[in-house]
């Protein structure tokens, strides 16, 4: 038994330093990523399950006590939801269909309509939390964006998007749907056969897990890019900059319309509306997507892992201005 334990130690040590590098340890997921092609190539095949590990871990870690209390008060809550969920689509759709874009780029314009038809990604309050934000109100709106996404998918699906979809709108809505079912039906028996103080205890090496699955996905998702960067600069180049204006147009959009609640929580909620699960509408669909969404996919994964860190530093100016004025 103590042989075991000894064992057991070195793997359990390296995903405690893992899970305490924070932002950094996220923002290096993408050049990994990146630089090692054929990683890619390998683990393409489990992008679904790397998606089911991620939200189970997510799941598992929601803090039951947080969420019912700002359920209390479900105003918020209800308006950070509806913005999310049918605002951000709504729009995206609008904006995708008046300039033509449908027509000219259909790969891209389907890309963005999946990306705004996604929920918040499952990681979004850890980042909250690493970023010093408020991560409980984070927390509650992804629980409850990620609750009605299979429903609001599949009617903006086939609002926006025909044919462009190789399955229906119903079937992403109950893949959607039992995807989600599935990695809460695994978090609630991990908690059962743990308990929520176990969980707790081993904060880190549990984030150091998560951050090798976010490379596994990362690495998926992003193998073909550096042959992209090669073949096509200028398109590869051109996207990879579309990806950072979006992401930076919905978290300043949405950290403006939510200001009166305090810049600091206006934050949170545009940093979460700006983190789109594509990972969760890329299992849903099988990956039967055309090349320019993998490669608009691809490219979302540098804001995404590199806008925590590049933020951290205005998050504690505002965190320690809101405890001044408090």
């Amino acid at each position: 038994m103590s042989a075991l334990r000894t064992i057991l130690a070195v793997p359990l040590r390296g995903l405690t330093w893992l899970g305490g590098q924070g932002t950094r340890a996220v923002a290096s997921v993408v050049f990994i990523a990146m630089a090692v092609p054929p990683l890619g190539m390998l683990l393409r095949p489990y992008i679904t399950e790397a998606i089911l590990c991620l939200l189970c871990i997510s799941f598992m870690r929601v803090d039951l006590v947080a969420l019912s209390g700002h359920l209390r008060r479900p105003g918020l809550v209800a308006t950070a939801t509806a913005w999310t969920t049918i605002g951000v689509p709504v729009i995206v759709g609008l904006v995708t269909h008046a300039t033509g874009l449908v027509e000219r780029a259909p790969g891209l314009s389907l890309a963005l309509m999946l990306q705004s038809m996604a929920s918040p990604m499952m990681a979004a309050p850890a980042l909250a939390a690493l970023m010093g934000l408020d991560s409980t109100l984070v927390l509650v709106t992804l629980v409850t964006a990620t609750a009605i996404v299979p429903f609001t998918a599949s009617l903006f699906a086939s609002l926006f998007l025909g044919s462009m979809l190789s399955i229906s709108p119903l079937t992403l809505g109950l893949k959607l749907l039992g995807i989600l079912a599935t990695s809460l039906l695994a978090a609630t028996l991990i908690r059962w056969l743990f308990g929520a103080e176990a969980i707790q205890r081993h904060k880190q090496p549990i984030d150091g897990l998560n951050i090798i699955i976010l490379l596994i996905f990362a690495s998926a998702i992003m193998g073909d890019v550096a042959h992209d960067l090669v073949v096509q600069p200028i398109v590869t180049i051109s996207i990879a900059a579309l990806a950072f204006v979006v992401y930076f147009a919905l978290l300043a959009i949405t950290t403006l319309l939510f200001r009166r609640i305090g810049t600091e929580r206006a934050l949170a909620v545009g940093l979460m509306v700006s983190q789109r699960n594509l990972g969760l509408m890329l299992a849903a669909t099988a990956g039967a997507l055309p090349p320019t969404t993998w490669l608009y996919f691809a490219m979302t994964q540098f804001p995404i892992h590199l806008a925590p860190y590049m933020l951290m530093p205005i998050a504690r100016r505002l965190t320690a201005r809101e405890k001044r004025h408090s």
